[in-house]
């Protein structure tokens, strides 16, 4: 059995990389990249501020689809498509303002 089909994802989640723009969304888990050693991006990642329970939010793409401009917390990073797909998010609801 490969390790991709011992993954189970949390309902409604989706990978960072589909996260629409300037959409604010919460990491709800960390996946191992298909083909590198388990947990070695997972890992690298979570050393970076990427974790469960933290505020993520992608900012922009480049005009390939790479690298994306992604803040969690107060930084800023550049990462790869495979690299966002590695972090499991859930869109937040939007806070709307009262109409003035």
């Amino acid at each position: 059995m490969s390790p991709e089909a011992d993954t189970i994802r949390p309902p409604n989640s989706l990978g960072l990389e589909e996260l629409p723009l300037d959409i604010e969304a919460q990491i709800v888990a960390l996946e191992p990249a298909p083909g590198r050693e388990a947990g070695d991006l997972a890992e690298r990642l979570a050393e970076m501020g990427f974790l469960p329970g933290e505020r993520v939010r992608l900012l922009a793409r480049a005009l390939f689809g790479e690298p994306l401009a992604v803040r969690v917390g107060s930084d800023t990073f550049a990462l790869r498509r495979a690299e966002a797909a590695c972090i499991r998010v859930v869109m937040l609801p939007v806070d709307r303002a009262p109409a003035a």
